[in-house]
Formats: structure tokens, sequence, C-alpha cells
């Protein structure tokens, strides 16, 4: 049974790693698409691509993953049907946030969906780890990515504020290839670690690695190439919501938005080691943006609604996940 139970675990990771690439592909695309400065199959090519190399760039953020919760003392196939729950409850939560069209975190409902199914099984949760990787970079990155590009963008609007305009906008619908590109990269340098870290705990909880090793390369590919196969699959309808329902956005505060974005990405994964979310990041980014041409531009009741539904992801997954843990742990009979 622990055989099958570890290759249900690498295909359900997948799994999520497929919906999280399809769920997300409109964070590195949605403006670029929206300002024609790529064409929509295009901008998901370069996507997908871009995600595939990014999640070659580093184990950080997957290691800060597989330390989240502790499945020691509950049994091998015990805690395999845990990592099994909570990649359950991250998948359903996705889906239902994709078939609304409402960017929601990935990232986050995996964290949730794994504390959720721990927490109903009686295992370990790493609360330090939570606090300090997730939750304060998770408060933080938002506030950040907002902050940041609305300065970029007021010193963009400096900079050209003697140059042609229409000039300018076609210089920045230029650059948005290289920020989509950035923003796409840092997505997966981000979101594909975050699968490869729970196949890993899997491994952890059979034995097959120890604590400190350094990720398997079969498990480093299968999870950039899911993830990559998601994205090139597309997200069309949370695309509509970032690209066109925050608010309408040209050419240079889509670089703006992305160049900000990606920056934010990469420093919380290499500095912080933290699974920050590309979905909150990009939204305030292009809030940020947005918000430079007045603050009535933005819409303000679709943000409210985007914001709402991160604040139910962690729970919601949770919750899922501790149904999908009850359900499994009576057909595995765990007593």
């Amino acid at each position: 049974m622990e055989l099958a139970i570890v290759i249900a675990v690498v295909v359900v990771a997948l799994a999520f790693d497929y919906t999280n690439g399809f769920h997300d592909a409109a964070n590195a695309i949605a403006t670029s698409v929206s300002t024609r400065a790529l064409t929509p199959r295009i901008a998901l090519l370069l996507a997908a691509v871009m995600n595939f190399v990014g999640a070659l760039l580093g184990q950080e953020v997957a290691q800060t993953v597989s330390e989240v919760i502790s499945t020691s003392g509950v049994g091998v196939v015990h805690g395999l049907v845990i990592v099994l729950a909570g990649l359950l409850g991250a998948i359903t939560w996705n889906l239902v946030t994709w078939y609304f069209g409402l960017p929601s975190s990935s990232s986050h409902a995996l964290i949730g969906g794994l504390v959720g199914s721990a927490l109903v099984a009686s295992a370990t949760v790493h609360w330090a780890t939570i606090v300090d990787k997730v939750v304060i970079p998770m408060v933080l990155s938002p506030l950040i990515g907002f902050a940041v590009a609305f300065a970029v963008m007021l010193a963009v609007m400096w900079i050209f504020r003697r140059r042609n305009p229409h000039k300018v906008q076609r210089g920045f619908r230029l650059m948005q290839t290289v920020s989509a590109s950035a923003l796409a990269l840092g997505h997966g340098l981000q979101d594909a670690q975050k699968t490869m870290g729970v196949i890993f705990l899997a491994l952890l909880v059979t034995g097959r690695a120890q604590s400190g090793d350094d990720l398997p390369l079969w498990v480093v590919i299968i999870s950039a190439s899911a993830i990559s196969l998601g994205t090139y699959s597309g997200g069309w309808r949370i695309m509509r919501t970032l690209g066109r329902k925050i608010i309408a956005l040209d050419p240079a505060r889509g670089f703006s938005a992305e160049a900000t974005g990606a920056a934010v990405l990469y420093g919380m994964a290499i500095l912080a080691h933290a699974p920050v979310s590309t979905t909150h990041t990009i939204t305030s980014a292009i809030m940020g943006a947005g918000a430079t041409k007045r603050f009535s531009a933005v819409r303000w009741g679709m943000a409210r609604t985007i914001v709402a539904g991160w604040i139910l992801t962690f729970p919601a997954a949770g919750a899922a996940a501790a149904v999908a843990y009850l359900l499994l742990h009576y057909v595995a009979r765990l007593g």
C-alpha cells in the first residue's frame, strides 16, 4: 500500500502543479495581453518556457514547503495520506476560484491544505515556519508590490514627461516582452518549487530522502514540466479579471507592474526563501501602477472581491483538505 500511496501523492502533486500552471498563467501574461504587447498564444508559450526555466533555478522555496508540517510519529501510510489530503484540498480551491475567474494564491492553497489535513490528523504543524515564511511574506509582498509599482510608474511619468506619448507607449509595449518573461521566470522559481517541496515531503515520510538532501533531479524535471504544460493550457477566465476588471492598463503601467512583480518574487525566493503568491504580488502591483492615473481609476469593488478571495484561501483549502483526509482515512482504514 505504501508504494501505491507514494505514486498517488506524486501524481496528485503533478495535477496540482498543472492546475497551478493554468490557474496562474494569467499572472505573467494578463498585462501584456491586455495592452496588446503580445498575442495570447505567444504570451502563453513565452510564459510556459520561462516557467520551466525558472523552476530549475533554485530549491530554497521547496525546502521551506517541505518543513511546514511534520508527520513523524504517525506512521508512513498515515503520513502519506496527510500529504495527499493537503494536495486534494489545494486542488479543490484552485478549481473553485478558477471557475469563478477569481485570482487566488495556489501557494497559500497548498500551505492551507497541508495545515488543514495535519490539524485534523493530529500531526505536527510548524507554526513558527508558517508565520516567518508564509504569513509575514503574504502580508508584505502585496504591500511592497503596490508601493514599488506606484513609485516606478511615477518615475516613468516624470522621466518621459516631455516625450511623445505615442512613442513612449510603443517603446514600453516592446519592453513588456522582457518584463513578462521576467515575471514568468519568477513564477516558475516560486510556484514549481512548491510542488517539488510536497513531493520531497512524501519522500521524507517514507525515508527515501533525508532532511537537508538536495531535491532529486527527477522531481525537479517533472515538476517544471507539469507547471509549464498547465501554463500553456491557459487561464483565460482569470486573465480577463487581471487584465481588464481591475483597471484599463497601458503599456507603461503594464511594464511597471510586471517588472515590480518579478523583482518581489526574486527577492522573496532568493533572500527570504519564502513561498509568496505570484497572484497577490502582480495584482497589487497592477493596482499600484494603475493608481498613478488617479485612485478612482482602480475598480476597488473588484479589488475587494479579490482580497476576500485571498483571505478565504487558507481556511477554505484547509477545510477541503480536512474533508479529504477524513474520506481517505476511512478508505485506507487507518483506524
